[in-house]
């Protein structure tokens, strides 16, 4: 089958530092951490990704603020999907672009993108208006699938590019209660300086916390610091979610966290990595490499080693496909085809002790969360599996966090093919959502870890 050819990620003078190459032939550019003074101007210089031009407002400056959050610039932004309110004002309210500094896994300074959505709706619940961050589940890997495009283009259908924005559903849901959302696009999605860093616990962590900070600052935005605030996330943001809040006491403890929403999250990488391998979204696999990779020199070593030329190939073309473009060109793919000794890439980490304990230190479940959480996955998810999901919950129990869990029992819909993963988010998400505004509006909850088995 042929594969369509990546586009190479062009520089631009004066917006990044590269600092050297993912092993020769993956070909992949890293970028330095920026400096830290201000520096907010837009090169002109077109980004085009698998025929999607990357708008200017995506190249972050060569300097960024010395404070995490800090915003860098904002734009008003059109939501692609929208209706005249009967008092003039848009519903489900106005959007606003922006790029706000955060820090990488690596401590280096970081800008990423995202949406500020001010709600038409009113808050009729007790305090201030609250904001929920919401982490989206995966998109992709190329910077045309940034989740802050999705939602002024729900549906694209352009040059190589199939993007649909189907978080816009749990977002205007929330909008709908009154509560302000944050959207964060991760770090190195949409932005083009670097790879977006697939499923990398502290660079979503950090990024869903600073997108928090920067909404206070965005203008116009009614939410301010004392603005309780909510984490949303499903799959990968559900992993996103989870790590954030674990995080929040170290990183964000100025960010006034009520509740957080992990959805099917990914906390165990060893075990998802076996649930995507073979599975219509095999595409994942590729970007979870290509992020660890970039991001780690013993991940990077091993890549280099043992990937073939042909799958050293997959990775180039998959870092700029959209979920859509890597299910048509990838979808079942077996990650034993990219290797050059036929072992499978999971197989390949756990044969290598330090690639291995590279990826062990992206457990999620560590650390003890910060106010309550709510942790939902489907009892026949195959693709981020059902029991490292669950023994989340578990490990979070033991640290004495106030866990309401859900098992999601559904019919099996099919194996490897995501409709046991795809389905539970949808299923859920009305429950989720009022779990989550309960909190913001202060309302108490009760942990279920007393009456959860700590076995799975």
């Amino acid at each position: 089958m042929s594969r369509k050819r990546y586009r190479s990620r062009t520089t631009r003078a004066g917006a990044r530092l590269l600092a050297g190459t993912v092993a020769g032939a993956v070909g992949l550019c890293l970028a330095t951490g920026p400096a830290s003074a201000t520096d907010t101007a837009i090169a002109t210089e077109p980004v085009v990704s698998r025929g999607i031009t990357i708008p200017p407002f995506y190249d972050p400056p060569a300097e960024l603020p010395a404070v995490n959050g800090a915003l860098v610039r904002t734009e008003p932004m059109e939501l692609g999907l929208s209706i005249p309110g009967l008092d003039g004002r848009p519903m489900p309210g106005t959007a606003t672009r922006l790029m706000y500094r955060s820090t990488d896994s690596a401590g280096q300074p970081v800008a990423v993108t995202g949406t500020y959505l001010e709600p038409s709706a009113a808050w009729t619940r007790s305090g201030p208006r609250p904001l929920v961050a919401v982490a989206s589940g995966t998109m992709g890997q190329g910077d045309q699938c940034a989740p802050s495009l999705a939602l002024e283009n729900p549906l694209t259908l352009t040059g190589d590019t199939v993007s649909v924005g189907y978080e816009a559903l749990a977002i205007y849901r929330i909008l709908a209660t009154g509560a302000a959302v944050v959207v964060t696009d991760y770090v190195g999605l949409g932005t083009t300086d670097r790879l977006h860093t697939y499923v990398n616990r502290l660079d979503q962590g950090h990024a869903l916390l600073d997108a928090a900070r920067a909404a206070r600052a965005v203008p116009g935005a009614s939410v301010t610091a004392s603005s309780p605030t909510g984490l949303y996330g499903y799959s990968q943001g559900g992993g996103a979610s989870a790590a954030a809040a674990e995080l929040q006491p170290s990183y964000a403890p100025d960010v006034p966290l009520s509740g957080t929403y992990a959805g099917a999250p990914p906390a165990d990488l060893t075990a998802t990595m076996k649930g995507i391998d073979g599975s219509a979204l095999a595409g994942a696999l590729a970007w979870s490499v290509n992020g660890f990779a970039q991001a780690d020199s013993d991940l990077r070593a091993v890549v280099e080693e043992n990937v073939s030329d042909s799958g050293k190939a997959v990775l180039k073309d998959t870092s700029t496909m959209c979920v859509g473009d890597a299910l048509f060109g990838y979808g079942f793919a077996e990650s034993t085809e990219w290797t050059k000794d036929g072992r499978s890439i999971g197989a390949v980490i756990a044969a290598e002790p330090a690639a291995q304990a590279a990826l062990d230190r992206q457990r999620i479940g560590t650390l003890e969360p910060a106010g309550p959480v709510r942790v939902a996955t489907g009892v026949h998810d195959d693709i981020v599996p059902h029991a490292q999901a669950r023994q989340l919950a578990v490990d979070w129990c033991r640290k004495g966090a106030a866990v309401t869990y859900k098992a999601l029992v559904l019919p099996n819909l099919g194996d490897k093919i995501l409709t046991n993963h795809f389905v539970p988010l949808l299923t859920d998400q009305g429950d989720a959502i009022s779990w989550l505004i309960d909190r913001l509006a202060g309302k108490p909850t009760t942990s279920n870890c007393p009456t959860m088995p700590l076995q799975p």
